[in-house]
Protein backbone atom coordinates (compact mmCIF):
# COMPACT_ATOMS: atom_id res chain seq x y z
CA UNK A 1 0.00 0.00 0.00
CA UNK A 2 1.48 3.33 -0.86
CA UNK A 3 1.76 5.44 2.32
CA UNK A 4 1.06 8.69 3.11
CA UNK A 5 2.21 10.56 6.09
CA UNK A 6 -0.45 11.83 8.71
CA UNK A 7 0.84 14.36 11.88
CA UNK A 8 -0.14 13.49 15.25
CA UNK A 9 -0.40 16.60 17.55
CA UNK A 10 -1.27 16.25 20.96
CA UNK A 11 0.91 17.11 24.48
CA UNK A 12 0.12 13.99 25.72
CA UNK A 13 1.66 11.06 24.82
CA UNK A 14 -0.81 8.58 25.71
CA UNK A 15 -2.47 10.29 22.82
CA UNK A 16 0.11 10.63 20.60
CA UNK A 17 0.73 6.60 20.68
CA UNK A 18 -3.43 5.78 20.08
CA UNK A 19 -3.69 7.90 17.54
CA UNK A 20 -0.18 6.56 16.08
CA UNK A 21 -1.19 3.04 16.58
CA UNK A 22 -4.78 3.04 14.60
CA UNK A 23 -3.04 5.00 11.59
CA UNK A 24 -0.03 3.05 11.24
CA UNK A 25 -2.49 0.14 10.91
CA UNK A 26 -4.06 0.85 8.07
CA UNK A 27 -1.29 1.45 6.31
CA UNK A 28 -0.17 5.36 6.92
CA UNK A 29 2.86 6.83 8.03
CA UNK A 30 2.46 8.41 11.18
CA UNK A 31 4.54 10.94 12.60
CA UNK A 32 4.10 12.81 15.98
CA UNK A 33 4.91 15.92 17.28
CA UNK A 34 3.71 16.99 21.20
CA UNK A 35 3.22 21.08 21.10
CA UNK A 36 1.34 23.15 18.35
CA UNK A 37 5.27 24.62 17.23
CA UNK A 38 6.60 21.93 16.55
CA UNK A 39 3.91 20.40 14.34
CA UNK A 40 4.20 23.94 11.81
CA UNK A 41 7.54 23.52 11.82
CA UNK A 42 7.24 19.59 10.12
CA UNK A 43 4.20 21.17 8.16
CA UNK A 44 6.69 23.59 6.56
CA UNK A 45 9.07 21.29 5.40
CA UNK A 46 6.36 19.41 2.92
CA UNK A 47 5.16 15.97 3.14
CA UNK A 48 2.14 16.06 5.05
CA UNK A 49 -0.99 15.44 3.62
CA UNK A 50 -3.68 15.08 7.17
CA UNK A 51 -2.72 17.03 10.51
CA UNK A 52 -4.60 15.31 13.62
CA UNK A 53 -4.32 18.11 16.32
CA UNK A 54 -5.49 18.34 19.78
CA UNK A 55 -7.40 22.01 20.22
CA UNK A 56 -6.35 22.59 23.80
CA UNK A 57 -2.52 22.71 24.14
CA UNK A 58 0.22 24.95 25.96
CA UNK A 59 1.48 27.95 23.78
CA UNK A 60 0.37 27.47 20.19
CA UNK A 61 -2.80 25.21 20.32
CA UNK A 62 -4.96 23.77 17.71
CA UNK A 63 -6.60 26.76 16.03
CA UNK A 64 -3.41 28.21 15.29
CA UNK A 65 -1.91 24.93 13.91
CA UNK A 66 -5.10 25.09 11.66
CA UNK A 67 -4.62 28.91 10.77
CA UNK A 68 -1.25 28.04 9.79
CA UNK A 69 -1.81 25.01 8.13
CA UNK A 70 -4.57 27.19 5.96
CA UNK A 71 -2.49 29.92 4.73
CA UNK A 72 -0.04 27.59 2.44
CA UNK A 73 -0.20 26.15 -0.68
CA UNK A 74 -1.91 23.07 -1.32
CA UNK A 75 -2.69 22.48 2.58
CA UNK A 76 -3.04 19.21 4.25
CA UNK A 77 -6.29 18.54 5.88
CA UNK A 78 -6.87 19.35 9.53
CA UNK A 79 -8.84 17.34 11.97
CA UNK A 80 -9.57 18.63 15.11
CA UNK A 81 -9.46 16.74 18.49
CA UNK A 82 -10.68 18.10 21.96
CA UNK A 83 -11.95 16.48 25.29
CA UNK A 84 -13.46 19.82 26.38
CA UNK A 85 -15.62 19.93 22.61
CA UNK A 86 -18.56 22.18 22.52
CA UNK A 87 -20.82 23.36 19.54
CA UNK A 88 -19.47 26.90 19.62
CA UNK A 89 -15.18 25.46 19.01
CA UNK A 90 -16.96 22.92 16.30
CA UNK A 91 -18.41 25.68 14.75
CA UNK A 92 -15.66 27.77 15.03
CA UNK A 93 -13.32 25.18 13.75
CA UNK A 94 -14.92 24.14 10.68
CA UNK A 95 -15.48 27.97 9.89
CA UNK A 96 -11.88 28.34 10.11
CA UNK A 97 -11.22 25.46 7.55
CA UNK A 98 -10.12 22.26 9.56
CA UNK A 99 -11.91 19.67 8.03
CA UNK A 100 -13.76 17.45 10.97
CA UNK A 101 -13.82 17.64 14.71
CA UNK A 102 -13.73 14.62 16.86
CA UNK A 103 -14.91 14.78 20.53
CA UNK A 104 -12.38 12.66 23.05
CA UNK A 105 -12.81 9.55 23.48
CA UNK A 106 -13.73 8.38 20.18
CA UNK A 107 -13.97 5.28 18.65
CA UNK A 108 -11.05 4.47 16.58
CA UNK A 109 -13.20 3.49 13.69
CA UNK A 110 -14.62 7.17 13.56
CA UNK A 111 -10.85 8.65 13.08
CA UNK A 112 -10.08 5.85 10.71
CA UNK A 113 -13.24 6.60 8.94
CA UNK A 114 -12.74 10.16 8.81
CA UNK A 115 -8.79 10.05 7.08
CA UNK A 116 -10.03 7.82 4.56
CA UNK A 117 -11.96 10.68 3.88
CA UNK A 118 -10.31 13.23 4.09
CA UNK A 119 -7.41 11.37 1.88
CA UNK A 120 -9.99 10.47 -0.62
CA UNK A 121 -10.87 13.88 -1.16
CA UNK A 122 -7.45 15.10 -1.66
CA UNK A 123 -6.86 12.14 -4.35
CA UNK A 124 -9.92 13.23 -5.96
CA UNK A 125 -8.90 16.88 -5.96
CA UNK A 126 -4.84 16.05 -6.94
CA UNK A 127 -6.50 14.94 -9.70
CA UNK A 128 -9.40 17.16 -10.70
CA UNK A 129 -5.95 19.56 -10.57
CA UNK A 130 -4.12 17.45 -12.36
CA UNK A 131 -6.68 16.61 -15.18
CA UNK A 132 -7.12 20.59 -15.23
CA UNK A 133 -3.06 21.26 -15.76
CA UNK A 134 -3.24 18.53 -18.79
CA UNK A 135 -6.29 20.25 -20.56
CA UNK A 136 -4.74 23.39 -20.07
CA UNK A 137 -1.21 21.85 -21.37
CA UNK A 138 -3.02 20.79 -24.29
CA UNK A 139 -5.24 24.15 -25.31
CA UNK A 140 -1.93 26.64 -25.01
CA UNK A 141 -0.33 23.27 -27.30
CA UNK A 142 -3.12 23.68 -29.95
CA UNK A 143 -2.83 27.27 -29.79
CA UNK A 144 0.90 27.28 -30.29
CA UNK A 145 0.52 24.85 -33.53
CA UNK A 146 -2.31 27.08 -34.85
CA UNK A 147 -0.67 30.33 -35.18
CA UNK A 148 1.05 31.30 -38.02
CA UNK A 149 2.49 34.65 -37.69
CA UNK A 150 5.98 33.68 -36.76
CA UNK A 151 6.83 36.70 -34.04
CA UNK A 152 3.73 35.78 -32.05
CA UNK A 153 4.31 31.75 -32.23
CA UNK A 154 7.95 32.56 -30.68
CA UNK A 155 6.28 35.32 -28.02
CA UNK A 156 3.53 32.80 -26.76
CA UNK A 157 5.54 29.95 -27.37
CA UNK A 158 8.35 31.65 -24.96
CA UNK A 159 5.64 32.81 -22.60
CA UNK A 160 4.50 29.32 -22.12
CA UNK A 161 7.67 27.59 -21.58
CA UNK A 162 9.16 29.89 -18.96
CA UNK A 163 5.19 29.50 -16.98
CA UNK A 164 6.02 25.97 -17.31
CA UNK A 165 9.26 26.34 -15.59
CA UNK A 166 7.37 28.79 -12.47
CA UNK A 167 8.91 31.81 -14.16
CA UNK A 168 12.65 32.89 -15.52
CA UNK A 169 14.17 34.81 -18.59
CA UNK A 170 14.62 33.76 -22.32
CA UNK A 171 14.14 34.60 -25.80
CA UNK A 172 13.95 33.96 -29.06
CA UNK A 173 15.61 34.18 -32.53
CA UNK A 174 15.32 33.01 -36.01
CA UNK A 175 18.53 32.79 -38.06
CA UNK A 176 18.52 34.45 -41.26
CA UNK A 177 21.66 32.55 -42.41
CA UNK A 178 24.34 31.33 -40.16
CA UNK A 179 25.91 34.39 -39.69
CA UNK A 180 22.69 36.51 -38.29
CA UNK A 181 20.23 36.23 -35.95
CA UNK A 182 16.95 38.17 -35.60
CA UNK A 183 15.26 38.39 -32.19
CA UNK A 184 11.82 38.19 -32.12
CA UNK A 185 11.13 37.92 -28.52
CA UNK A 186 12.35 38.16 -25.35
CA UNK A 187 11.32 38.30 -21.29
CA UNK A 188 13.31 39.40 -18.51
CA UNK A 189 16.13 40.90 -20.90
CA UNK A 190 17.40 44.26 -22.10
CA UNK A 191 17.38 44.35 -26.60
CA UNK A 192 21.30 44.76 -26.27
CA UNK A 193 21.37 41.45 -23.85
CA UNK A 194 19.35 39.34 -25.73
CA UNK A 195 20.74 40.41 -29.36
CA UNK A 196 24.29 39.86 -27.95
CA UNK A 197 23.75 36.10 -26.21
CA UNK A 198 21.95 35.00 -29.86
CA UNK A 199 24.76 36.29 -31.91
CA UNK A 200 27.30 34.40 -29.00
CA UNK A 201 25.24 30.95 -30.10
CA UNK A 202 25.48 31.47 -33.43
CA UNK A 203 28.86 29.10 -34.00
CA UNK A 204 27.31 26.51 -31.99
CA UNK A 205 23.95 25.64 -33.69
CA UNK A 206 25.43 23.45 -36.16
CA UNK A 207 25.33 20.89 -33.03
CA UNK A 208 22.24 22.18 -32.21
CA UNK A 209 20.39 18.96 -33.71
CA UNK A 210 17.70 18.73 -30.41
CA UNK A 211 16.51 20.32 -27.12
CA UNK A 212 20.22 21.22 -24.52
CA UNK A 213 20.40 21.68 -21.27
CA UNK A 214 23.56 23.20 -20.25
CA UNK A 215 24.81 23.78 -16.55
CA UNK A 216 26.72 26.19 -15.73
CA UNK A 217 30.11 24.26 -16.38
CA UNK A 218 29.46 23.37 -19.19
CA UNK A 219 28.14 26.85 -20.84
CA UNK A 220 30.77 27.97 -23.24
CA UNK A 221 32.62 30.41 -21.78
CA UNK A 222 32.49 32.86 -24.74
CA UNK A 223 29.36 33.62 -24.40
CA UNK A 224 27.98 37.33 -23.31
CA UNK A 225 25.61 35.59 -20.05
CA UNK A 226 23.71 38.29 -18.59
CA UNK A 227 23.80 38.08 -14.28
CA UNK A 228 23.60 34.96 -12.52
CA UNK A 229 22.75 32.10 -15.20
CA UNK A 230 22.73 29.03 -13.77
CA UNK A 231 21.45 27.06 -16.58
CA UNK A 232 20.91 27.47 -19.78
CA UNK A 233 17.98 25.94 -22.16
CA UNK A 234 18.88 25.55 -25.91
CA UNK A 235 14.97 24.82 -28.14
CA UNK A 236 15.52 24.13 -32.08
CA UNK A 237 13.38 24.95 -34.55
CA UNK A 238 13.93 23.32 -37.82
CA UNK A 239 12.26 23.74 -41.26
CA UNK A 240 13.44 21.34 -44.01
CA UNK A 241 16.15 19.57 -41.73
CA UNK A 242 17.72 23.18 -40.80
CA UNK A 243 17.84 25.34 -37.82
CA UNK A 244 15.98 28.22 -37.92
CA UNK A 245 14.92 29.62 -34.54
CA UNK A 246 15.84 28.92 -31.34
CA UNK A 247 14.13 29.62 -27.89
CA UNK A 248 16.70 30.59 -25.19
CA UNK A 249 15.56 29.41 -21.74
CA UNK A 250 17.62 30.95 -18.31
CA UNK A 251 17.01 30.35 -14.85
CA UNK A 252 14.95 33.43 -12.94
CA UNK A 253 17.95 36.07 -11.21
CA UNK A 254 16.68 34.61 -7.79
CA UNK A 255 16.91 31.00 -8.27
CA UNK A 256 18.00 28.46 -10.67
CA UNK A 257 15.34 26.23 -12.44
CA UNK A 258 13.13 24.05 -10.34
CA UNK A 259 14.20 20.25 -10.27
CA UNK A 260 12.70 18.41 -11.12
CA UNK A 261 11.98 19.51 -14.46
CA UNK A 262 8.79 19.37 -16.49
CA UNK A 263 10.89 17.96 -19.12
CA UNK A 264 7.72 16.12 -20.32
CA UNK A 265 5.65 19.11 -20.39
CA UNK A 266 8.41 21.18 -21.96
CA UNK A 267 9.13 18.72 -24.89
CA UNK A 268 5.38 18.84 -26.02
CA UNK A 269 4.53 22.31 -26.17
CA UNK A 270 8.05 22.37 -28.48
CA UNK A 271 6.63 20.27 -30.57
CA UNK A 272 3.35 22.19 -31.09
CA UNK A 273 5.09 25.46 -31.45
CA UNK A 274 7.60 23.20 -34.04
CA UNK A 275 3.92 22.32 -35.48
CA UNK A 276 3.38 25.87 -35.88
CA UNK A 277 6.73 26.90 -37.07
CA UNK A 278 6.44 24.87 -40.22
CA UNK A 279 2.67 25.66 -40.71
CA UNK A 280 4.08 29.53 -40.77
CA UNK A 281 6.90 28.92 -42.94
CA UNK A 282 4.46 27.08 -45.20
CA UNK A 283 2.31 29.60 -44.96
CA UNK A 284 4.60 32.59 -45.76
CA UNK A 285 5.62 30.83 -48.52
CA UNK A 286 2.70 30.15 -50.10
CA UNK A 287 1.63 33.74 -49.49
CA UNK A 288 4.92 34.98 -51.00
CA UNK A 289 3.95 32.59 -54.43
CA UNK A 290 0.73 34.60 -54.51
CA UNK A 291 2.21 37.60 -54.83
CA UNK A 292 5.18 36.86 -56.62
CA UNK A 293 5.81 36.89 -60.14
CA UNK A 294 7.18 33.30 -61.26
CA UNK A 295 9.23 34.42 -63.84
CA UNK A 296 11.33 37.33 -62.08
CA UNK A 297 11.09 36.85 -58.10
CA UNK A 298 9.60 40.60 -58.58
CA UNK A 299 5.99 41.44 -56.65
CA UNK A 300 2.98 41.07 -58.92
CA UNK A 301 0.17 43.38 -59.97
CA UNK A 302 -1.87 42.04 -57.43
CA UNK A 303 0.76 42.84 -54.39
CA UNK A 304 0.91 46.39 -56.10
CA UNK A 305 -2.46 46.98 -55.35
CA UNK A 306 -2.51 46.06 -52.23
CA UNK A 307 0.96 48.12 -51.16
CA UNK A 308 -1.02 51.13 -52.72
CA UNK A 309 -3.55 50.94 -50.70
CA UNK A 310 -1.49 50.96 -47.68
CA UNK A 311 0.82 53.26 -48.73
CA UNK A 312 -1.90 55.62 -49.10
CA UNK A 313 -3.56 55.25 -46.13
CA UNK A 314 0.11 55.67 -44.23
CA UNK A 315 0.87 58.65 -46.07
CA UNK A 316 -2.05 60.77 -45.55
CA UNK A 317 -2.06 59.40 -41.74
CA UNK A 318 1.05 60.95 -41.58
CA UNK A 319 1.88 63.88 -44.32
CA UNK A 320 4.50 61.62 -46.32
CA UNK A 321 5.03 61.01 -50.09
CA UNK A 322 6.00 58.49 -52.43
CA UNK A 323 6.35 58.48 -56.18
CA UNK A 324 5.33 55.21 -58.77
CA UNK A 325 7.63 54.30 -61.79
CA UNK A 326 6.70 52.93 -64.74
CA UNK A 327 9.18 51.27 -66.83
CA UNK A 328 9.00 49.61 -70.30
CA UNK A 329 11.31 48.06 -72.66
CA UNK A 330 11.20 49.18 -75.54
CA UNK A 331 10.81 46.99 -78.65
CA UNK A 332 10.92 44.09 -77.04
CA UNK A 333 8.73 42.27 -78.94
CA UNK A 334 11.48 42.30 -81.26
CA UNK A 335 13.41 39.89 -79.05
CA UNK A 336 10.94 37.32 -78.99
CA UNK A 337 10.20 37.46 -82.81
CA UNK A 338 14.10 37.03 -83.81
CA UNK A 339 15.88 35.00 -80.45
CA UNK A 340 12.70 33.17 -79.36
CA UNK A 341 10.37 33.08 -75.91
CA UNK A 342 13.33 31.61 -74.43
CA UNK A 343 15.51 34.41 -74.79
CA UNK A 344 12.54 36.78 -74.20
CA UNK A 345 12.11 35.47 -70.98
CA UNK A 346 16.21 35.54 -69.77
CA UNK A 347 15.66 39.07 -70.82
CA UNK A 348 12.50 40.08 -68.42
CA UNK A 349 14.96 38.11 -65.61
CA UNK A 350 17.94 40.45 -66.33
CA UNK A 351 15.82 43.46 -66.27
CA UNK A 352 14.66 42.75 -63.08
CA UNK A 353 18.06 42.29 -61.38
CA UNK A 354 18.94 45.80 -63.50
CA UNK A 355 15.82 47.56 -61.72
CA UNK A 356 16.87 45.90 -58.25
CA UNK A 357 20.37 47.52 -58.37
CA UNK A 358 19.16 50.29 -59.33
CA UNK A 359 16.34 51.01 -56.13
CA UNK A 360 16.88 50.94 -52.48
CA UNK A 361 16.16 48.06 -50.46
CA UNK A 362 12.91 50.07 -48.88
CA UNK A 363 11.74 50.60 -52.14
CA UNK A 364 9.50 47.66 -53.97
CA UNK A 365 9.29 46.31 -57.62
CA UNK A 366 6.46 44.49 -59.66
CA UNK A 367 6.36 43.44 -62.80
CA UNK A 368 2.81 45.01 -64.19
CA UNK A 369 2.74 42.59 -66.63
CA UNK A 370 4.67 41.67 -70.17
CA UNK A 371 7.52 43.61 -70.85
CA UNK A 372 6.47 46.28 -68.23
CA UNK A 373 7.42 46.60 -64.60
CA UNK A 374 6.31 48.76 -61.60
CA UNK A 375 8.96 50.46 -58.83
CA UNK A 376 7.15 51.92 -55.38
CA UNK A 377 9.69 54.24 -53.89
CA UNK A 378 9.15 54.81 -50.42
CA UNK A 379 8.89 58.46 -49.07
CA UNK A 380 10.00 59.86 -52.61
CA UNK A 381 9.54 63.18 -53.62
CA UNK A 382 9.10 64.28 -57.69
CA UNK A 383 12.81 65.42 -57.17
CA UNK A 384 14.14 61.90 -56.00
CA UNK A 385 11.69 59.94 -58.62
CA UNK A 386 13.47 61.79 -61.06
CA UNK A 387 16.77 60.65 -60.58
CA UNK A 388 15.85 57.11 -59.76
CA UNK A 389 13.88 56.90 -62.77
CA UNK A 390 17.01 58.31 -65.07
CA UNK A 391 19.14 55.80 -63.12
CA UNK A 392 16.92 52.80 -64.09
CA UNK A 393 16.90 54.09 -67.55
CA UNK A 394 21.16 54.47 -67.96
CA UNK A 395 21.42 50.81 -66.53
CA UNK A 396 19.45 49.39 -69.10
CA UNK A 397 20.92 51.20 -71.47
CA UNK A 398 24.53 50.82 -70.52
CA UNK A 399 24.04 46.66 -70.18
CA UNK A 400 24.84 44.11 -73.10
CA UNK A 401 21.96 41.17 -73.07
CA UNK A 402 22.70 37.74 -74.30
CA UNK A 403 26.65 38.17 -73.36
CA UNK A 404 27.37 34.66 -74.36
CA UNK A 405 25.32 33.94 -77.50
CA UNK A 406 26.73 34.94 -80.97
CA UNK A 407 24.71 38.22 -81.24
CA UNK A 408 24.42 40.33 -77.49
CA UNK A 409 22.46 42.79 -77.59
CA UNK A 410 21.38 46.28 -76.03
CA UNK A 411 17.79 46.96 -75.07
CA UNK A 412 16.26 50.63 -74.01
CA UNK A 413 13.45 51.35 -71.80
CA UNK A 414 11.28 54.16 -71.42
CA UNK A 415 10.46 55.31 -67.61
CA UNK A 416 7.56 57.56 -66.39
CA UNK A 417 6.57 58.58 -63.19
CA UNK A 418 4.18 60.20 -60.59
CA UNK A 419 4.16 61.55 -57.49
CA UNK A 420 1.59 61.01 -54.12
CA UNK A 421 -0.10 63.49 -53.31
CA UNK A 422 1.14 66.16 -55.36
CA UNK A 423 -0.03 64.16 -59.10
CA UNK A 424 -2.59 62.22 -57.56
CA UNK A 425 -4.15 61.69 -53.96
CA UNK A 426 -5.93 58.36 -55.01
CA UNK A 427 -4.70 54.72 -56.14
CA UNK A 428 -5.90 54.52 -59.54
CA UNK A 429 -4.83 58.24 -60.41
CA UNK A 430 -1.00 57.31 -59.37
CA UNK A 431 -0.91 54.50 -61.68
CA UNK A 432 -2.97 56.02 -64.47
CA UNK A 433 -0.54 58.98 -64.39
CA UNK A 434 3.01 57.09 -63.83
CA UNK A 435 1.52 54.58 -66.72
CA UNK A 436 0.29 57.98 -69.18
CA UNK A 437 3.65 59.28 -68.51
CA UNK A 438 5.57 56.20 -69.84
CA UNK A 439 3.48 56.29 -72.43
CA UNK A 440 4.13 59.99 -73.71
CA UNK A 441 8.01 59.01 -73.91
CA UNK A 442 6.94 55.85 -76.06
CA UNK A 443 6.32 58.95 -78.79
CA UNK A 444 10.17 59.22 -78.66
CA UNK A 445 11.33 56.10 -76.48
CA UNK A 446 14.18 55.37 -73.96
CA UNK A 447 13.51 58.67 -72.28
CA UNK A 448 12.31 59.82 -68.82
CA UNK A 449 8.53 61.24 -68.57
CA UNK A 450 7.08 62.53 -65.46
CA UNK A 451 3.34 63.37 -65.13
CA UNK A 452 3.42 67.07 -65.21
CA UNK A 453 4.57 66.34 -68.69
CA UNK A 454 1.15 65.04 -69.56
CA UNK A 455 -0.06 68.81 -69.19
CA UNK A 456 2.43 70.71 -71.38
Amino acid sequence: MCQTTILVVDDELFFRRLFARFLSEDGHQVEAAESGEEAISRVNQGGVAVVVTDLVMPGMDGMDVLRHCRSLNNPPDVILATGHGTVETAVQALKNGARDYLVKPFNPEELRHVVRICLEQRRLLDENTQLKSQIELFQRGQRLASLLDIERLFSETLDALLRELGGGRGLAFLLDNIATAEVVAQSGLAENEALLLALGLLSDLDQLAQIRLLQRPDIPAHLPLPDRVHSLYLLPLHHQKRVEGVLVLLNRVEEDFPRPLPVDNLHYLLEQAALGFVNAYRYQDARRLIHTDDLTGLHNYRYLQMILDQEIHRAQRYGLEFSLIFVDIDRFKEVNDSRGHLAGSQALREVADLLRRSVREADLLFRYGGDEFTGFLTETGAEGAAVVAERIRRTIEAHVFFPDSDHPARLTATVGYATFPQDSDNQQGIIDLADRAMYLGKEIRNVVRCARDLKS
